[in-house]
């Protein structure tokens, strides 16, 4: 264990005075002050110019980065502040209607959710992304629209270049002579030093926000950004402690704009990034910059990245060690991705296997690959407690079989799929010329992102699988089974939430097999529920767009919305389950036994869960555990989490996040919010301030099961 006491040791470290005062200014919204309040309108000249979508597209990046201010505080050097809060719309309501007759929008519209190639766009350069758009429109003229879209595409590099220099013009203006190199070579050209990649990769993110986008992903950050890192170590230009410290200015600065994200809740906004995990031809992918990122995201201690940690059966107890640390403190990540169950899941929906073993996450878990995905990870989710109930509803009163009600639900949870799907071939994707520069082929082949690229695979999540499993077990086992339960008896008390049936709904909470116990009863049902699932992703057939529905584990904020509605919803509310759960109390997220379930352990949930077949339900979707702050009292507590993620590892989940929680904390931070406006939670997929969360988030929190010593 000395390797895993040398690392602690190391991460006792904390940021310098330059970035603790820069990350006080941020949390303080100092640089608020820099922000414009008159909106850009481009309505005017994109209807005077008579500009298609895609054209306005392109003006769009280009007048927002125009209109930025240039701001470089003088302790930055890792210059960018938004000074822009809003997107200006680029079509009327009205002509918005036209263009979405008979389609229909994804969440807010512009393309979302997936990650740019960043190692290509760091390596190549923007000049040589104009000159791979110029080739093409050269061998495709003639071709209207790839004309229209290549020129798009110049226009947002080259708005995109001038943003760079006015900002490298005011750094020399400073004195900054370093900050202004940084902006002069990069990004125009291939990146020569891990300070410019940084500022690059700074800025060029950023664009993507300004451009409408939201949730855009970082990618394998660790991966295209190391050999900057590592050559300037190999020519002396940089020591280590410097690039520590450039690393954690990166990480600070993604936390400026955050509130201006657009999410479901504050903190919600996608900036994913991902370490570890193996190289496209197979080797070992974990350098010396994963540990720093880790490092880097437990000193600054923000909620921005969110970051995301691969690992297998063997992968270094000290690295762990040193994610666990994050989650010591917190954070609520590293979420952790196991290879050796997402990999193989998704060459089996069709992924070829270097691309899948550069996989990443999409804003929460979703598996994307960096570059080459054009893929809606979150169209929708089923309602397993949902199938579940209305299949135990109609087999009882038809007097049917157990084996009847499982083919309900099944068939249910079959139609389901089919009304997503039937949706979704109706989307819309608007044209994305900025991020098309960022991807790979579209600039090549003269087509924008909305058209598609290599992988076009839409994902489904299974929400609120426990309760679902539970439900069915409990009538298994006390109806059918022991006979102790009458069907008639059951069915009336669902429809009057329990009132009255305090007895019957302590037998279906505490005498039936419950998920989590590595009870064989309840998990097969489990198993059985996403397996009808995967079947009914595999009949939807195409998406309309030469992908495929991938089903995951995931809830995304649907276990709430499922169990007490929410605006738009098509699948109508749950009532009261069969597993004595009460209207109205939220469903379990994710991967998680069903609320106020008593279960052995964490390693039988482990056990309960591991059971699935992750070939099958590759969308991603975390096994969620809440783990107690004291947990962690004591020399060896880090070590001991660290061993049970290797557990995690081996038991063949796919991935897994850890929240730590003190419910005294939490109800204080309820009661005086300004004595903890930093407390950090996880929510579902990401981590936001527990303060600045809606009540409704903050009690299902404060509600979930916590596991402690």
């Amino acid at each position: 264990m000395s390797a895993i006491l040398e690392q602690r040791q190391s991460a006792l470290s904390e940021l310098s005075p330059r970035l603790a005062e820069m990350k006080r200014r941020i949390r303080a919204g100092e640089h608020h002050r820099f922000r414009i309040t008159d909106s850009v309108d481009i309505l005017a000249e994109c209807e005077l110019e008579g500009l298609d979508w895609t054209q306005r597209s392109a003006r769009l990046t280009r007048r927002l980065c125009e209109a930025q201010t240039v701001v470089i505080e003088p302790d930055e050097r890792i210059a960018f502040t938004r000074t822009v809060k809003r997107i200006p719309a680029l079509y009327r309501p009205e002509q918005f209607g036209e263009l979405l007759a008979g389609r229909t929008f994804h969440e807010l519209g512009p393309i979302n959710n997936i990650c740019a190639d960043w190692g290509m766009v760091l390596g190549q350069g923007l000049l040589a992304r104009r000159a791979a758009a110029q080739t093409a429109r050269t061998r495709l003229a003639g071709d209207r629209e790839a004309e229209i879209f290549l020129d798009a595409a110049v226009e947002t590099i080259d708005a995109v270049l001038e943003l760079a220099g006015r900002y490298a013009a005011v750094a020399r203006a400073a004195g900054r002579d370093d900050l202004a190199e940084a902006l002069q070579r990069a990004p125009a050209y291939p990146a020569a030093s891990f300070h410019q990649a940084l500022q690059a990769l700074r800025l060029c993110h950023a664009v993507l926000w300004l451009s409408g986008h939201y949730h855009c992903g970082l990618g394998r950050l660790d991966q295209y950004l190391w050999p900057y890192l590592e050559a300037d170590l190999a020519e002396g230009r940089l020591v280590l402690a410097e690039a520590q410290e450039l690393l954690e200015e990166f990480f600070i600065s993604l936390n400026k704009d955050s509130d201006l994200y657009p999410g479901i809740q504050q903190g919600d906004n996608g900036q994913s990034l991902m370490l570890g995990g193996v190289r496209r031809d197979g080797r070992n992918g974990v350098n010396p910059l994963t540990a720093m990122a880790l490092e880097a995201g437990r000193k600054v201690a923000l909620i921005d990245p969110k970051i995301n940690l691969r690992l297998t059966r063997d992968t270094d107890l000290a690295l762990l060690a040193n994610g666990v640390q994050l989650t010591r403190i917190g954070l609520g990540f590293p979420q952790w991705c196991n290879d050796e169950a997402v990999i193989p899941g998704l060459v089996a929906a069709g992924y070829d296997l270097e691309d899948a073993r550069d996989y990443t996450v999409a804003a929460c878990w979703e598996f994307i690959v960096p570059g080459k995905g054009m893929e809606v990870v979150n169209i929708g989710a089923v309602s397993m407690p949902a199938a579940a109930d209305r299949a135990i509803r109609a087999g009882l009163q038809a007097g049917e079989g157990f084996d009847r009600i499982l083919q309900r639900a099944g068939a249910d949870l079959a139609e389901q799929v089919r009304a997503l799907a039937d949706t979704s071939r109706k989307l819309l994707l608007p044209p994305a010329p900025w991020y098309s520069v960022l991807m790979d082929g579209c600039l090549e082949r003269g087509r924008d992102l909305s058209h598609g690229l290599k992988y076009n695979n839409f994902g489904i999540h299974g929400a609120g699988s426990a309760n679902a499993a539970d439900a069915l077990a409990a009538v298994r086992a006390l109806v059918y089974n022991q006979r102790r339960i009458e069907p008639a008896r059951l069915i009336q008390a669902l429809d009057a939430d329990f009132q009255g049936e305090e007895a019957l709904r302590s037998e279906l909470r505490e005498d039936a097999p419950k998920v989590g116990n590595n009870d064989d009863g309840a998990d097969e049902l489990l198993v059985y529920l996403f397996d009808r699932f995967a079947d009914a992703c595999v009949a939807a057939g195409d998406n309309g767009r030469g992908g495929r529905y991938r089903p995951g584990t995931g809830s995304a904020m649907y276990y709430v919305w499922l169990a007490r509605g929410h605006e738009g919803m098509s699948e109508p509310t749950v009532g009261a389950t069969a597993d004595g759960r009460r209207k109205g109390v939220f469903f379990s997220s994710s991967l998680a036994p069903s609320p106020d379930v008593q279960v052995r352990g964490p390693l039988s949930v482990l056990q309960s869960f591991g059971k699935l077949d992750y070939r099958r339900i590759c969308n991603g979707g975390p096994l969620t555990m809440e783990l107690a702050d004291s947990l962690f009292r004591g020399t060896e507590a880090v070590d001991k989490v660290a061993l049970f993620i290797r557990a995690f590892a081996r038991s063949g989940c796919q991935q897994m996040q850890l929240n730590t929680l003190n419910v005294d904390t939490l109800r204080d931070a309820q009661q005086h919010p300004e004595r903890h406006r930093n407390l950090v939670v996880r929510v579902w997929g990401w981590s936001g301030y527990f303060c600045e969360l809606d009540e409704t988030y903050q009690n299902q929190i404060i509600g979930r099961h916590i596991y402690g010593d």
